[in-house]
């Protein structure tokens, strides 16, 4: 099951050796400073080799196959938060595919050239975006685009796959109205959800947390954003209505 494309696709049908000492003190420290430094840079041939290993047959890319081969030995399952993250540190332009290219510049960015290096670096990768807003704003712009199919041009995401992504990209920092949007979606039948949409999203959410009662729709939000609002206030007063007749006929 590659990269989030099984429940999301499914949904219409988603990876020290210390230098010898030097005779004098002072250059044997900077030769071993030096020699760290090499050695943390990851090796491209390490990595063409990590890649060459999951490649298609046929075709210079990792395609699903190999991909969930790549998963397998990364002890992790396609459809999970890591993959993604993983998908987002590598710029992949699309699910079920790494180019060559994005592989290798990706992983030595990430400063790994081993599956083992991928695992241990991947939990500081997201201790990092659960702190740095600017990160996590990055990785969830990114998946927007990631969900979008590029072979057919796709532009808006179909609202099915933005549910499915908003779940996987919130597995952190999930908001207090994360649910009661998604049910919202799933209720209403939208169909499609644009870029600004889901790009805005992530303020709207930031800028309400659970307080729908200081949404403003005199500012420039989607539409959507007003719909949500008026049905969730229209929840509500429908609630206190049936409370009040409870006890109302409590009373009696």
């Amino acid at each position: 099951m590659p990269i989030v494309q099984n429940n999301l696709r499914s949904s219409k049908g988603f990876y020290a050796r210390l230098s010898p000492l030097g005779k004098s003190g002072t250059s044997s420290g900077l030769n071993t400073t030096t020699e760290s430094k090499q050695q943390k840079e990851p090796s491209e041939n390490k990595l063409n080799t990590l890649f060459d290993q999951y490649k298609d047959s046929h075709e210079d890319v990792i395609l699903a196959d190999g991909i969930e081969r790549f998963c397998n030995d990364l002890q992790l399952s396609p459809d999970e938060f890591k993959v993604l993250v993983l998908a987002w540190k590598l710029n992949a332009k699309q699910m079920c595919q790494f180019t060559r290219q994005e592989f290798v510049t990706g992983l030595k960015v990430m400063k790994v050239d081993s599956i083992r290096g991928i695992q241990a670096r991947l939990p500081e990768i997201i201790q990092e975006l659960t702190v740095n807003n600017d990160l996590f704003k990055d990785l969830y712009r990114f998946t927007f685009r990631f969900g979008l199919d590029v072979n057919s041009g796709q532009r808006i995401l179909p609202a099915d796959m933005a549910i499915v992504l908003w779940k996987l990209v919130f597995t952190i920092r999930e908001p207090p109205l994360l649910s009661k949007w998604l049910k919202f979606l799933e209720c209403h039948h939208v169909r499609g959800i644009p870029r600004d949409t889901w790009n805005m999203f992530l303020n709207f959410a930031e800028s309400i947390g659970n307080d729908l009662s200081i949404y403003d729709d005199a500012e420039a939000w989607p539409s959507l954003f007003d719909d949500f609002v008026e049905y969730e206030n229209d929840q509500m007063n429908q609630n206190i209505s049936k409370d009040d007749m409870k006890d109302a006929s409590i009373d009696n």
